[in-house]
C-alpha cells in the first residue's frame, strides 16, 4: 500500500510541475529536477495505467466467458456489453497516453 501511495505521489508531483510556467522553473534553478520528475511521472503514469487496464480487461473477459460457458444461449447479450466495456477501459489508457505525451513535451 505504501509503495502504491509513493508512486501516486510521484505522479502527482509531476502533474503539478507540468503546469508551472517555464519562467518559474528557470528562476528557481532546479530545471533538471523538474525534468526528472516529469519523466518519471510520464513513464510511471502510462505504465500503471496500462498494467491496471490489462488486469481489468482480463477480469472482464474472464467473467464474460464464464457467463457464456454457463449459458451459451445468452452469448449475444453478453458479448455486446463486454465489447463496450473493453472499449471504455482502453479509452482510459489512451487518455493516460495523452497525458504522458503532454508531460514529455514539457521536458
Amino acid at each position: 500500500m505504501k509503495k502504491a501511495l509513493s508512486l501516486l505521489s510521484i505522479f502527482g508531483v509531476a502533474m503539478i510541475a507540468a503546469f508551472i510556467p517555464e519562467s518559474a522553473h528557470a528562476a528557481e534553478g532546479n530545471g533538471e529536477l523538474t525534468k526528472l520528475g516529469l519523466a518519471l511521472g510520464a513513464g510511471l503514469g502510462i505504465g500503471i495505467a496500462a498494467g491496471v487496464a490489462g488486469l481489468g480487461q482480463g477480469r472482464a473477459t474472464a467473467a464474460a466467458l464464464s457467463g457464456i460457458a454457463r449459458n451459451p444461449g445468452a452469448s449475444s447479450k453478453i458479448l455486446t456489453p463486454m465489447i463496450i466495456g473493453l472499449a471504455l477501459i482502453e479509452s482510459l489508457v489512451i487518455y493516460a497516453l495523452l497525458i504522458a505525451f503532454l508531460l514529455q513535451g514539457k521536458i
